[in-house]
């Protein structure tokens, strides 16, 4: 039986990020002005989608070597896996987890990029996808992205290397949009979007963690552990 929409426990607003971020343009356009207008929500916004998982093809999560008969994407090989969870532990099975990212030099795959003098990795895709198993469990393959200046700030602003992020549920209602940043980065600690989180160990919950090189099987990957809270007091804060 479906949980009703309401009934889920809600999260703190100091665990989530300003709606707004000086010098940061993008947030005041996708913000509303207005207060929101409370529609109810129908069994079409609770439950579709469905089956998203079996449009995946094999390989959706390989952004590093998408191409069999081509090199691999120029940079440093990394495999960021984690488990989904909701606020009371239990493994979110079957969601859909899409990630998308720049590439080695800081260039995105996306027209509003175009601008960017940074070279293009022909080789790299930009964008994967993969369903969450039985454990709640994801895995990508892909190259670490590189930090660049975000042009618009008027101090040019360095974003840290960082990997966007969306979850979706079962329902049109149930996505998490949020970032994964890299332990130990200097540009983490002066970051707008991740210092616009006022909760300290709430903007610890996007900082993956490095996996030792021990426990890696392949010698030249790179492995970072991320898990992903939906829901509750213990959400994963999101972020654009």
């Amino acid at each position: 039986m479906l949980n009703p929409p309401d009934t889920f426990e809600p999260y703190d607003d100091a665990t989530q990020p300003a709606m707004t971020i000086p010098h940061y343009a993008e947030t005041f356009v996708r913000v509303p002005k207005n207060p929101l207008f409370r529609r109810p929500v129908t069994l079409t916004e609770i439950t579709g989608p469905t089956r998203l998982a079996k449009k995946l093809q094999p390989g959706n999560n390989n952004l590093a070597h998408p191409y069999p008969d081509r090199p691999r994407a120029m940079g440093q090989l990394i495999q960021v896996s984690g488990h989904l969870r909701d606020g009371d532990g239990r493994p979110v099975r079957d969601a859909i987890i899409e990630l998308w990212h720049c590439n080695s030099a800081g260039r995105y795959i996306h027209p509003m990029d175009a601008q960017n003098p940074n070279p293009v990795d022909p080789n790299f895709i930009g964008s994967g996808r993969v369903a969450t198993d039985a454990d709640g469990r994801y895995e990508f393959l892909t190259i670490k992205p590189a930090a660049y200046p975000y042009p618009k700030h008027p101090t040019r602003w360095w974003r840290p290397p960082h990997i966007h992020m969306s979850i979706f549920g079962d329902g049109f209602m149930s996505r998490l949009v949020t970032q994964m940043f890299f332990p130990g980065d200097p540009l983490n600690d002066i970051d707008l979007i991740l210092q616009a989180v006022p909760d300290a160990k709430a903007r610890e919950r996007m900082i993956a963690r490095q996996v030792p090189m021990s426990e890696m099987p392949v010698l030249n990957v790179m492995g970072f552990e991320h898990d992903v809270v939906v829901r509750g007091h213990r959400q994963t804060p999101f972020g654009v």
